[in-house]
């Protein structure tokens, strides 16, 4: 148990290391430079496979809305799924989510229940369910699972696919790129840079998506350049895994607990932050990788100290810590952006309507 958590600190150092040098254009970039050059050529190799029709992007029968990101790691991609949804919802308009389920145990093609096991469905999927109450398919193919939930939900107009920019086998009809504050990094390639793609973005192509408005999302404080923003904040409150809540104003009250924060995302660094902006004083902070399994519990005296966890990680840590506080995090996305996104809605659904056997769908 020891060795596997010194294992996985070393594995987070040398993670860190890689993500601090994609920053800037440094010794260890261009050492990884020479490899970026495979991966565009294997990437771009795959996207003309599409791209000429000799691999196909198949169409289904509802709109699909993919959220995704040419950046590697975490830019808000989940939230920004989520408050979508919700805003749908909010219109009438009956939605679905589809996900990989990155991390999950096995590939077979599952729905996501609010009571299924994190190990089954992903963390990230079973958080989604929890905070829309949709439906939520996981599935190694993003189409096998959109046929799925259509079948089993065959009212739904609208599948929101969380990430999946680069994967082609469904055919979207609106794409969402969100950023966060690295921007494009050093503006090379994996593994050189942080770039999935080169930016900005070429289109793919119109056997993959045609003429798809790419709308872009800003996360992050300070956008490099032309989107929307939206503003991601800590709610006031943490919620216990019994559903009370409690303030985090609470938490520093002079009889108050010492606090560990703990996190495995994409951005641990980013929640640390946000904590102490709320005035949290941290007196240990735990950066995981991202999507950690939580098997074993670090190091560290949770019993003597209150332990504060996103919701992310607090599906699975609350089976070895069920005194652990999740802290949600909200997002505030700028009312031009939803006008923009119903409009891309409307006309989308329209074309659905109006071109109902003018394409094969699936």
């Amino acid at each position: 148990m020891v060795n596997k958590a010194k294992f996985t600190l070393v594995g987070q150092k040398l993670h860190s290391a890689l993500v601090q040098s994609w920053a800037r254009r440094g010794a260890l970039a261009c050492m990884l430079w020479p490899v970026s050059l495979l991966y565009a050529g294997l990437s771009g190799a795959r996207t003309l496979l599409y791209r000429n029709g000799w691999r196909p992007s198949r169409r289904i029968r509802a709109v699909v809305v993919v959220v995704g990101n040419v950046v590697a790691g975490g830019a808000g991609k989940t939230p920004t799924v989520a408050a979508i949804v919700n805003h749908l919802k909010d219109q009438n308009l009956e939605v679905g989510i589809v996900s990989r389920g990155y991390g999950r145990a096995g590939s077979v093609c599952l729905e996501v229940r609010p009571d299924s096991d994190v190990r089954d469905v992903g963390d990230e999927p079973l958080l989604l369910r929890k905070a829309t109450g949709v439906p939520v398919f996981v599935g190694k193919s993003r189409l096998e699972a959109a046929q799925a939930l259509l079948a089993k939900h065959c009212q739904t107009q609208i599948i929101v696919c969380d990430d999946g920019l680069q994967h082609y086998g469904l055919y979207r009809d609106i794409e969402l790129c969100v950023f966060d504050d690295r921007g494009c990094g050093n503006g090379w390639l994996v593994p050189a840079g942080p770039l999935r793609e080169h930016w900005p973005r070429r289109s793919p192509g119109s056997n993959i998506c045609g003429s798809a408005p790419m709308l872009v999302l800003h996360t992050g404080a300070y956008p490099a350049f032309g989107g929307y923003r939206a503003r991601r904040s800590l709610a006031t409150e943490a919620c216990s895994s019994d559903g009370s809540r409690v303030t985090l104003e609470s938490l520093q009250l002079p009889d108050s607990k010492p606090i560990v924060a703990i996190a495995g995302i994409g951005q641990p660094e980013s929640f640390f932050a946000m904590l102490r902006d709320r005035g949290l004083d941290l007196v240990q902070t735990i950066a995981l990788p991202d999507h950690f399994a939580y098997n074993s519990l670090p190091d560290c005296d949770h019993s003597e100290r209150t332990l504060l966890c996103t919701e992310k990680d607090a599906i699975k840590l609350w089976r070895l810590a069920p005194s652990a506080l999740a802290v949600p995090l909200e997002m505030n996305l700028e009312s031009g952006f939803f006008t923009e996104l119903d409009k891309n809605i409307a006309d989308a659904l329209a074309a659905k309507l109006s071109s109902a056997h003018g394409y094969k769908t699936s």
